[in-house]
């Protein structure tokens, strides 16, 4: 990799509900796509910083880090996700930022096939961070 090639980082938090049910947000932008709560890196920014700065903007509340669970090279856009397991104290208390819509537990088997593999690998974490292409 050459010192001026794009090259993009982001970090996601996974958290669930009492039913194990995944919380999602739905974007207000691009292609209006449901996601996990997270984004990219700013500049001179750690992986924890951002997920933690991440959640706060989108979700108008703090995390809890429990642990990285996963690292994920995405092709299409030339970047690797760091998957975070996190936990939000109350979850009747979400403030959404702008950039989402809405929220919503969603249940593994109505995640996209890339979202649910990152997810299980989560929710399996047993000390050992995962990764994966796709």
């Amino acid at each position: 990799m050459a010192f001026d090639d794009l090259y993009r980082l982001s970090a996601h938090a996974v958290i669930t509900n009492d039913a194990g049910e995944v919380l999602l947000l739905k974007a207000t932008y691009g292609s209006l796509a449901w996601g996990l709560p997270g984004g990219a890196l700013e500049p001179g920014e750690t992986i924890h910083e951002c997920v933690q700065r991440e959640c706060q903007e989108e979700l108008g509340r703090d995390i809890h880090i429990l642990h990285l669970t996963g690292v994920y090279y995405h092709k299409a856009y030339n970047s690797q996700a760091f998957i975070f397991r996190c936990d939000l104290p109350s979850l009747d208390e979400i403030i959404l930022s702008p950039e989402h819509s809405e929220y919503r537990f969603t249940p593994l088997s109505e995640m996209s096939a890339v979202q649910r593999h990152r997810v299980e690998d989560c929710l399996r974490y047993s000390g050992v961070v995962a990764s994966a292409k796709f």
